[in-house]
């Protein structure tokens, strides 16, 4: 994908960092979060659905406790969290509401991105906030995470977000103007480098740490988290968010900040994913109309297709796809576990509440999580 491409764009991940936010640790700044939002709330009139990674909580909570330093230890962390997120969601979701939209706070840890079943329940929710036309604002759960389950930095969590929800591109909003050649506080013929593939090695050498002490990111998260959101086809953007109009820009392919670009599209790399890289826990078997539908539509099995389940496995696991011979069809990412499909295989999703109790997805299998063999 060029630059020239991105006013096709369809779902985009914005992360904006601590000293954009707080202005330097000095509190929210409120007029910066107004143009962004407004910025934001544009796209989504065009029909951009718009993820907000926003960093900021600890800075906030620091500035509301009078703390100069951001604390070292991790209940002081969380404490700080705690009370600064208070303060960053009520500001995004009041300027939000000033184009008649609404914002949602998740927070995460990485234990719901690594759990198969907490990754589906992640993505559905997202999914159905983006339908109702909601702008989620993420954040890692600072207040309970630990040091074995946090991301690190929101850099990795906003690549990790674009790999969930199959963003068409990452922007990085930063109070640099973008990834130059070499450290341009100390050399002042460092050029900024527009474009670059995510996977060029010359990346490791340009990449230097964060300056503000606010946030836990400097350039080289951001390289990572470029290639990170690479795995799933999502190319990024790493710009200054003091730039005027910046994210607008970005979309409508000037030559802002610095683009990475990922060299494999989002469908190939979703099924690469999913066609190689997860052990298969069981086997469903389907009928001559299911088997149809999937081979000449590409669309999602409904569990009236289903004939038979073998094996035992969850929600959120890998499972095979077979015809009556015996041959494999697809493979794909469950959404009810054995037990409950060998329940409602060969009814239809309006059966689900009387078969099961509750109704959740109309799918088996949605065609999101769904790769033909």
């Amino acid at each position: 994908m060029s630059r020239s491409d991105f006013k096709n764009v369809k779902r985009v991940v914005i992360k904006i960092g601590s000293a954009l936010l707080t202005n330097g640790g000095k509190g929210l700044d409120q007029a910066a979060i107004t143009i962004w939002v407004e910025q934001m709330a544009k796209l989504t009139q065009r029909g951009i659905e718009v993820v907000l990674v926003s960093s900021g909580s600890v800075a906030e909570g620091m500035s509301r406790l009078g703390l100069k330093t951001r604390p070292k230890t991790l209940h002081e962390l969380q404490a700080a969290a705690s009370v600064g997120q208070m303060g960053l969601v009520q500001n995004f979701e009041s300027n939000f509401q000033k184009h008649d939209l609404h914002a949602a706070q998740v927070l995460l840890t990485h234990d719901d991105l690594s759990d198969r079943k907490r990754y589906l329940n992640a993505r559905s929710t997202l999914m159905s906030l983006l339908n109702y036309k909601v702008v989620p604002v993420i954040n890692e759960n600072d207040a309970v995470a630990t040091e074995e389950i946090r991301f690190g930095d929101n850099d990795t969590l906003g690549a990790l977000v674009a790999n969930l929800v199959e963003a068409d591109l990452l922007i990085i909003l930063t109070d640099q103007l973008g990834l130059f050649d070499s450290d341009p506080s100390v050399n002042a013929d460092a050029v900024l480098i527009s474009q670059i593939s995510s996977d060029d090695i010359r990346l490791d050498s340009m990449a230097g740490e964060s300056r503000s002490g606010l946030g836990r990111g400097g350039m080289a998260t951001k390289v990572s988290a470029a290639r990170l959101a690479s795995r799933s086809g999502a190319s990024t953007v790493i710009a200054s968010g003091d730039l005027e109009n910046v994210i607008i820009r970005v979309i409508a392919g000037e030559e802002v900040g610095t683009y990475l670009s990922a060299n494999i599209e989002p469908i190939v790399a979703r099924k690469q994913w999913l066609a190689g890289q997860l052990q298969a826990r069981g086997r469903l078997v389907l009928d001559a109309g299911a088997v149809s539908v999937l081979r000449k539509s590409g669309k999602s099995l409904l569990a009236v297709g289903v004939k038979a389940v073998e094996g035992h496995f969850g929600r959120g696991e890998l499972v095979l796809c077979l015809d009556s011979e015996g041959v494999e069809v697809a493979r794909g990412l469950v959404n009810y576990k054995s037990e409950e499909i060998d329940l409602i295989k060969g009814q239809a999703s309006s059966q689900f509440e009387n078969i099961l109790g509750y109704s959740d997805d109309e799918e088996v299998i949605h065609r999101d999580n769904l790769v033909l063999i």
